[in-house]
């Protein structure tokens, strides 16, 4: 165990004959004593710093700990975030060529619908065409029969019986 300043100071000597001057080793105790407290309360001193870095760096140490684990965990969910809108993105692509598909048949079932639509009116005016072609071919004969000469003489005959 060292030694105190109590220690020092109530250490007793025995006497000699030819011993050396007590008062000069009481005073160079007197100096050891100050100086080994002054010792002791640096060293204390010292002890309460080093114990309250020691405090201060466990405390940075968690907080370097929380820091590191909070990186991860940003690190993670932007992962997870990325990978999420990647999904997302391909539904969204998926989900637009399925409309695209759906837009394309229906405009390609529409022009179908149309072209048939188209022909059929042509045929029609074909059809048309024909009837009163014919129409107007009969009625041309019809003109040009002789029974309209036949008619104006009845007429005739008839405003004549009439007068």
């Amino acid at each position: 165990m060292p030694l105190s300043p109590l220690d020092i100071h109530n250490k007793e000597f025995t006497k000699s004959f030819r011993g050396y001057d007590e008062d000069e080793v009481n005073s160079f105790l007197d100096q050891i004593i100050k100086d080994y407290e002054i010792s002791i309360r640096e060293r204390n001193d010292l002890e309460q710093k080093v114990k309250e870095l020691e405090e201060k760096i466990g405390h940075f140490s968690n907080i370097e700990d929380t820091l590191n684990r909070s990186i991860l965990v940003a690190q993670e969910t932007a992962e997870e975030v990325k990978g999420n809108a990647r999904k997302e993105s391909k539904l969204i692509i998926k989900e637009a060529e399925k409309n695209a598909d759906r837009i394309v048949n229906e405009a390609l079932n529409e022009s179908r619908q149309i072209y048939l639509e188209n022909e059929d009116v042509k045929k029609q005016g074909k059809v048309f065409r024909t009837r009163l072609k014919m129409l107007i071919e009969a009625q041309l004969e019809l003109i040009g029969s002789d029974d309209w000469e036949d008619l104006f003489e009845e007429a005739e005959e008839e405003a004549e019986m009439v007068e």
